[in-house]
């Protein structure tokens, strides 16, 4: 299942404007809350597919029953521009557990490049609900070779769930083609271009620079 939540209007809007905006991203601190306020969004939106059980809650004058959801949700972030991204996710599931990932673009000389991975902080995420998020997915080879890496050092989960701010088309044909069958994909919008150097155009340029700023 593919979810893109800019094809239906709403203030999500807002914010995908503001982190396109190249004047705006020179506040980091902007760019960096709206990241997590879509985040905050995108985590409504999925808690709504997740799986429920009744409770009862006691309350000064009574009890309540009260749907709660049953997953046990791991939040899966690919450092260092994951980061908030996650914070939006965990400010929802609050009380999920979480999974960190170190993936980065291996270039070689001829401009070709791999996806390394070199760190994985996880809990156990064998018949767990998985959700992998990151900012951006551009040709989708560093999301699955995360999710491999994870797989092989934590165990499969039962469910996996991948958000993305933004999504190249190419990328979403990669994840489809390359992820369990059963992931849904939560994108905030899809655009169709992927450069030689596989940036997304529009896009929105390089996620972890605009956050934290430049690096070596």
């Amino acid at each position: 299942m593919i979810h893109i939540l800019n094809e239906q209007n709403s203030i999500l809007n807002k914010f995908l404007a503001q982190i396109r905006d190249k004047v705006i991203q020179q506040d980091s601190m902007r760019f960096r809350r709206n990241i997590e306020r879509i985040g905050e969004i995108l985590a409504y939106e999925i808690s709504k597919t997740l799986d429920y059980k009744s409770q009862t809650v006691e309350t000064p004058l009574g009890e309540a029953e009260v749907e709660m959801i049953e997953d046990k949700v791991v939040l899966a972030t690919v450092l260092r521009a994951g980061l908030p991204l996650h914070q939006g996710f965990l400010n929802y599931f609050d009380d999920a557990q979480n999974a960190f990932v170190s993936a980065y673009r291996h270039h070689s000389k001829s401009n070709e490049f791999k996806i390394v991975v070199e760190y994985i902080s996880s809990c156990d995420l064998e018949g767990k609900t998985l959700i992998l998020v990151d900012p951006v997915l551009a040709t989708g080879a560093s999301l699955v070779k995360t999710y491999e890496a994870l797989c092989e050092k934590c165990g499969r989960p039962a469910r996996t769930i991948v958000a993305s701010v933004i999504a190249s088309e190419q990328g979403v044909d990669y994840a489809v083609n390359h992820m369990p069958k059963s992931t849904s994909l939560w994108l905030g919008a899809v655009d169709s271009e992927l450069t030689s150097k596989c940036y997304i155009v529009p896009g929105i340029g390089d996620a972890g620079d605009l956050c934290f700023g430049k690096k070596l």
